[in-house]
């Protein structure tokens, strides 16, 4: 599946031709193979992504263990916010489960769209506002929900990643061991 830079940015905000085309000329395409680090833990990351076509998973080491605690898919933004809001290293590893192609936009151009353009900057506001609102549905459902909730509730929105990623990632994705998520994948069979 490719999803195009028209289609990625309307999801969240459409804009006007003249705006989404000023985005489009910062844009550039780049492949990378699976297993390639879009973006490093203790790295400065200047750079945004949109997934045009691939999955990523975001992890963190914690005790040695690597913890994926986001995944991303065709239409999916890359950006590490500690490196776009402060300028800091980020504490994630952005690696790609499969073959990708992602459109690039230098964060220095992004930030130069939105102060020259509202629709663009409105387009952020609003990429920021749905953002906000994921982190917090997944929060609530990582604190309130049993794992089998959890594990339903992906499969009837995301079944597609079961395919598309290993069980290990999975498991630490809804929070549980791998042991756990093969007893509840038993369960429903």
């Amino acid at each position: 599946m490719n999803m195009d830079i028209k289609e990625i940015i309307n999801q969240r905000y459409a804009m006007p031709d003249t705006s989404l085309d000023r985005l489009r000329q910062c844009l550039s395409e780049v492949s990378y193979p699976k297993g390639f680090h879009v973006l490093e833990s203790g790295k400065v990351e200047k750079d945004i992504f949109f997934i045009k076509q691939g999955i990523v998973r975001a992890y963190t080491s914690v005790d040695g263990k690597e913890i994926t605690f986001w995944v991303g898919k065709e239409g999916a933004t890359l950006v590490s916010m500690k490196g776009y809001v402060n300028d800091e290293p980020g504490y994630e590893t952005m690696e790609l489960m499969e073959n990708s192609v992602l459109y690039v936009l230098e964060r220095k151009k992004l930030k130069e769209l939105f102060s020259d353009d509202l629709h663009i900057a409105n387009w952020g506001r609003r990429y920021a506002e749905m953002e906000l609102l994921a982190t917090e549905e997944r929060l609530i459902s990582m604190l309130s929900a049993i794992a089998s909730e959890r594990y339903n509730e992906l499969l009837k929105k995301e079944p597609d990643l079961l395919q598309r990623l290993p069980l290990g990632s999975i498991a630490t994705y809804l929070g549980i061991t791998q042991a756990s998520l093969s007893r509840i994948r038993a369960k429903l069979k």
